[in-house]
């Protein structure tokens, strides 16, 4: 069930990704939904997938808070 939700917040993000406050809003939804260790696993995730979409890059400060 813990890896759905995971699965299911990185679906969700990478369909939000063309709107950038968009995407910062479901990311603050997903770290408080998930799991300490699911969100690590989020935070690799997402180094990956803001490498080439900088506009989403000040959505880390709600990684690293």
């Amino acid at each position: 069930m813990a890896r759905a939700m995971l699965e299911y917040y990185k679906t969700v993000l990478q369909k939000v990704s063309f709107d950038a406050k968009l995407f910062s809003k479901e990311l603050q939804k997903a770290i408080s939904k998930l799991l300490p260790y699911e969100i690590e696993e989020l935070k690799h995730w997402l180094m990956g997938f803001i490498t080439d979409k900088p506009e989403l890059k000040e959505s880390l400060i709600y990684i690293k808070a």
